[in-house]
């Protein structure tokens, strides 16, 4: 069926994404700060906020098995926005072609409430989308297939009707599985242009 329908993935593919960003004023050595990210403000640790645990409960138990390095776990909420440095090179203008074109446009993304309420107001170009499924709000996430059937069901589309795009292989399998048309995105906004442009909707 023809691809009628474009689906964003957010971090990674629409902004950029590092939680050592957090702590470069509170670890300025960048081995030492490197080493924390890896051992305890981790991305596997950060990931319950996507399924929907709140910041508070995260630091109150991260402080509590490592009580040496409170402060610093503190930062993750109080600093989150320094995670966030900027938009991904290239796919904002795409959102922008594709809404000039007006091509419908949607997101699904992995992120936590708090978090979200955080971000959302510092990124215009997502008033572009008409709809954005947030794993921590739906306590679903990707690569579930409960989030795509959710978002499809949300969007009034079928999956075969739309192109996803996300960074992740996994989210891009399980997308792939149910149906949807996808576009697995490595920092590659020129493949994806002509992606776009070869299904007509650029």
């Amino acid at each position: 069926m023809t691809v009628k329908a474009v689906v964003w993935d957010i971090g990674r593919v629409l902004v950029e994404f590092d939680l050592a960003r957090i702590y470069r004023e509170s670890i300025p050595d960048a081995e030492e700060r490197a080493r924390f990210v890896a051992e305890v403000v981790t991305e596997d640790w950060h990931w319950q906020h996507d399924t929907g645990v709140p910041f508070a409960q995260m630091v109150a138990e991260r402080s509590a098995e490592f009580p040496q390095h409170a402060e610093r776990i503190a930062l993750y909420a109080s600093q989150w926005l320094d995670s966030l440095p900027g938009p991904v090179p290239g796919t904002h203008e795409l959102i922008k072609r594709l809404a000039a074109r007006g091509v419908p446009q949607y997101a699904i993304t992995n992120f936590g409430v708090d978090a979200w309420e955080l971000f959302r107001p510092t990124f215009p170009v997502l008033d572009h989308m008409r709809d954005i499924v947030i794993s921590g709000v739906e306590r679903l996430v990707k690569p579930d297939a409960a989030i795509f059937d959710l978002a499809a069901r949300r969007f009034d589309r079928a999956p075969e009707t739309m192109l996803f795009i996300d960074d992740n292989a996994a989210n891009i399998a399980s997308a792939k599985a149910l149906g949807w048309q996808v576009h697995h995105f490595v920092r590659d906004p020129e493949t994806l242009e002509a992606r776009l442009i070869a299904l007509g909707l650029l």
